[in-house]
């Protein structure tokens, strides 16, 4: 994949330098920068208040199982092996399910980050297009380059449209 994107930047680097003779005006945009900007902040601050109401549920089951815990281990003494037993099994079973719980929520978060990172990729190529088309690019780059020159970076006028 990496390679099919470097031959796709060399091909757009030929037709730039094949068409610019006929003034092609191109700009380029750093998706590291448009990743660690405030807009991408707000997607990763969004996600987390989302899953905070669930985040503090399993953190309160899981100090009901060590308070369980707690108990137990301070009545062994006066319990039957068989009641004994039975409070364990409860534990071990408390444990699975807060196992499976889990892994759900791990999954679902999973599931929206991806929602969300989609969103915002597609935020940014409407940006991309919008300035693109507005100021008369002919060709706006991203992801991949070896030496941008500062008059083809356009990174902050999509910045700005993202706003």
């Amino acid at each position: 994949m990496k390679v099919f994107g470097q031959i796709l930047f060399a091909l757009s680097l030929m037709t730039f330098s094949i068409t610019s003779h006929a003034g092609s005006k191109v700009g380029y945009v750093q998706m590291k920068e448009i990743m660690q900007s405030q807009q991408s902040i707000d997607v990763g601050k969004k996600l987390m208040t989302e899953f905070k109401p669930r985040n503090a549920e399993l953190e309160k089951f899981r100090k009901q199982i060590q308070e369980k815990e707690t108990a137990l281990d301070k009545e062994t003494t006066t319990m039957s092996q068989k009641d004994l037993a039975a409070k364990r099994q409860e534990i071990d079973y408390l444990k699975i399910d807060f196992d499976r719980k889990k892994i759900r929520q791990h999954e679902d978060f999973l599931l929206r980050k991806q929602e969300e990172l989609n969103n915002f990729q597609n935020d940014v190529n409407a940006a991309v297009t919008t300035l693109g088309q507005s100021e008369g690019y002919d060709l706006i780059l991203y992801n991949t380059g070896g030496y941008i020159g500062p008059k083809v970076d356009v990174t902050d006028k999509v910045l700005k449209l993202l706003k």
